[in-house]
């Protein structure tokens, strides 16, 4: 199957690195009290690259993260 967002890596990588990490559950939590319905199930799709993903979500998701949008989409390491 072919991915449907390549920012899942990003995601994954930016919640574990977190400190303290940041679980797919609380991750949600996040995403919800910023305005975007979605679950565990859900983030791990986005993850899994299985999960189609809006500009408007890349945006909430990295603000959730506390990253930049562009680092979702891997334009730097830092």
């Amino acid at each position: 199957m072919c991915p449907q967002n390549i920012i899942g890596e990003r995601v994954r990588l930016a919640r574990t690195k977190a400190k303290p990490p940041i679980t797919q559950i609380d991750l949600a939590a996040r995403l919800q009290t910023l305005g975007m319905q979605v679950d565990q199930a859900a983030v791990s799709r986005i993850e899994s690259g299985s999960h189609e993903v809006t500009d408007v979500e890349v945006a909430i998701i990295a603000k959730a993260l506390g990253v930049k949008a562009g680092w979702l989409f891997g334009e730097s390491e830092g």
